[in-house]
């Protein structure tokens, strides 16, 4: 069954600078378990929300099958951690997610392609390991909430 693994708002951006420096320290409560999603500007209090620079890209997802076993949103730095929901094949659709409160649609817009930073977050040959199952960035059509637990999902175009 689909399932919302984690959910992750975080106001601030970790991986700034040189990966060799290292991630910035990580504010407290950025793991949540229920997020606010607005139309066209993405999580509530997330720091990519209502920004220009970001409106196709605001709210990423990735894939629990595609993480080594003990990763997460925290070192991946993606919003939504899924299982169950094959999101890298859904460039061009519309992703529905429901886990209770109503549902919340999301354009599918393109790759979140990893970066080097997760050979250090994640491990070394992560970079290399993530590439075809970074996740997918999305524009949320409708405003809504999501919680962490089982979601029933509507793929369409």
């Amino acid at each position: 069954m689909p399932r919302i693994v984690e959910l992750l708002v975080s106001p601030i951006h970790r991986f700034e600078g040189r990966p060799s420096d290292g991630p910035a320290p990580a504010p407290p409560g950025e793991l949540v378990n229920e997020v606010r999603v607005r139309a066209g500007l993405g999580l509530v209090g997330d720091r990519y929300f209502g920004k220009t620079a970001h409106r196709d890209a605001a709210v990423t997802l990735i894939a629990q099958e595609s993480l080594p076993a003990g990763v997460g949103l925290l070192q991946v730095r993606r919003n939504i951690l899924v299982a169950g929901i094959p999101v890298d094949d859904l460039v061009g659709q519309v992703l529905t997610l429901d886990s209770g409160s109503g549902p919340v649609s999301f354009a599918v817009k393109r790759r979140a392609n990893p970066c080097a930073w997760m050979d250090v977050s994640v491990g070394p040959g992560a970079f290399k390991a993530l590439r075809g199952k970074g996740g997918i960035r999305c524009v949320p059509l409708n405003d809504g909430t999501l919680s962490v637990g089982p979601v029933s999902v509507l793929i369409g175009e």
